[in-house]
Protein backbone atom coordinates (compact mmCIF):
# COMPACT_ATOMS: atom_id res chain seq x y z
CA UNK A 1 0.00 0.00 0.00
CA UNK A 2 2.63 2.55 1.14
CA UNK A 3 6.36 2.31 0.64
CA UNK A 4 8.51 0.90 3.42
CA UNK A 5 10.69 3.24 5.46
CA UNK A 6 13.83 1.88 3.80
CA UNK A 7 12.46 2.57 0.31
CA UNK A 8 12.88 5.87 -1.47
CA UNK A 9 10.20 8.57 -1.38
CA UNK A 10 7.89 8.19 -4.37
CA UNK A 11 7.90 10.97 -6.99
CA UNK A 12 5.54 13.89 -6.59
CA UNK A 13 3.38 12.78 -9.55
CA UNK A 14 2.90 9.33 -8.02
CA UNK A 15 2.08 10.90 -4.66
CA UNK A 16 -0.54 13.19 -6.22
CA UNK A 17 -2.02 10.19 -8.02
CA UNK A 18 -2.18 8.29 -4.72
CA UNK A 19 -3.75 11.30 -3.00
CA UNK A 20 -6.33 11.56 -5.79
CA UNK A 21 -7.28 7.90 -5.52
CA UNK A 22 -7.64 8.11 -1.74
CA UNK A 23 -9.73 11.26 -2.11
CA UNK A 24 -11.93 9.46 -4.65
CA UNK A 25 -12.43 6.61 -2.18
CA UNK A 26 -13.40 9.07 0.56
CA UNK A 27 -15.77 10.86 -1.81
CA UNK A 28 -17.38 7.55 -2.75
CA UNK A 29 -17.93 6.73 0.91
CA UNK A 30 -19.43 10.18 1.50
CA UNK A 31 -21.75 9.93 -1.53
CA UNK A 32 -22.87 6.45 -0.53
CA UNK A 33 -23.55 7.68 2.99
CA UNK A 34 -25.52 10.61 1.63
CA UNK A 35 -27.61 8.21 -0.47
CA UNK A 36 -28.30 6.11 2.64
CA UNK A 37 -29.45 9.22 4.51
CA UNK A 38 -31.69 10.47 1.71
CA UNK A 39 -33.35 7.12 1.14
CA UNK A 40 -33.82 6.67 4.89
CA UNK A 41 -35.18 10.12 5.65
CA UNK A 42 -37.77 10.23 2.88
CA UNK A 43 -39.78 7.06 3.55
CA UNK A 44 -39.21 6.90 7.32
CA UNK A 45 -39.36 10.57 8.30
CA UNK A 46 -41.75 11.76 5.62
CA UNK A 47 -40.09 14.96 4.32
CA UNK A 48 -39.79 15.70 0.60
CA UNK A 49 -36.77 14.48 -1.35
CA UNK A 50 -35.15 17.91 -1.23
CA UNK A 51 -35.68 18.20 2.52
CA UNK A 52 -34.31 14.67 2.92
CA UNK A 53 -31.22 15.69 0.96
CA UNK A 54 -30.81 18.80 3.11
CA UNK A 55 -31.17 16.93 6.40
CA UNK A 56 -28.87 14.09 5.33
CA UNK A 57 -26.16 16.42 4.05
CA UNK A 58 -26.33 18.63 7.13
CA UNK A 59 -25.99 15.62 9.44
CA UNK A 60 -23.20 14.16 7.33
CA UNK A 61 -21.36 17.48 7.48
CA UNK A 62 -21.71 17.68 11.24
CA UNK A 63 -24.20 20.56 11.37
CA UNK A 64 -27.32 18.75 12.54
CA UNK A 65 -30.78 18.32 11.02
CA UNK A 66 -32.71 21.30 9.66
CA UNK A 67 -36.32 20.12 9.78
CA UNK A 68 -38.00 18.58 12.79
CA UNK A 69 -39.21 15.02 12.45
CA UNK A 70 -42.60 14.20 13.89
CA UNK A 71 -42.62 10.40 13.80
CA UNK A 72 -40.89 8.13 16.29
CA UNK A 73 -39.37 6.07 13.49
CA UNK A 74 -38.02 9.22 11.84
CA UNK A 75 -36.42 10.39 15.06
CA UNK A 76 -34.87 6.96 15.65
CA UNK A 77 -33.47 6.94 12.11
CA UNK A 78 -32.10 10.47 12.53
CA UNK A 79 -30.31 9.54 15.75
CA UNK A 80 -28.76 6.42 14.25
CA UNK A 81 -27.81 8.30 11.08
CA UNK A 82 -26.21 11.07 13.17
CA UNK A 83 -24.01 8.52 14.96
CA UNK A 84 -23.17 6.87 11.64
CA UNK A 85 -22.35 10.27 10.10
CA UNK A 86 -19.89 11.10 12.85
CA UNK A 87 -18.03 7.87 12.25
CA UNK A 88 -18.05 8.39 8.47
CA UNK A 89 -16.67 11.91 8.92
CA UNK A 90 -13.74 10.57 10.96
CA UNK A 91 -13.09 7.71 8.54
CA UNK A 92 -13.12 9.86 5.40
CA UNK A 93 -10.88 12.44 7.05
CA UNK A 94 -8.43 9.69 7.96
CA UNK A 95 -8.49 8.27 4.44
CA UNK A 96 -7.64 11.64 2.89
CA UNK A 97 -4.98 12.56 5.47
CA UNK A 98 -3.22 9.15 5.48
CA UNK A 99 -1.12 9.65 2.31
CA UNK A 100 -0.11 13.18 3.34
CA UNK A 101 0.86 12.14 6.86
CA UNK A 102 2.71 9.09 5.56
CA UNK A 103 4.73 11.16 3.10
CA UNK A 104 5.54 13.73 5.80
CA UNK A 105 6.72 11.07 8.26
CA UNK A 106 8.51 9.08 5.57
CA UNK A 107 10.44 12.17 4.50
CA UNK A 108 11.87 12.63 8.01
CA UNK A 109 12.67 8.97 8.54
CA UNK A 110 14.64 8.40 5.33
CA UNK A 111 18.11 7.10 5.99
CA UNK A 112 20.90 9.20 4.56
CA UNK A 113 23.13 7.29 2.19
Amino acid sequence: MFEHRKERLIPKVAFLSRLGSYTAIALGIACGSLAIGITGYHPIGGPSWVDSLLNASMLLGGMGPVNQLHTTAGKAFASLYALYSGIVFLITTGIVIAPVLHRFLHHFHLEKE
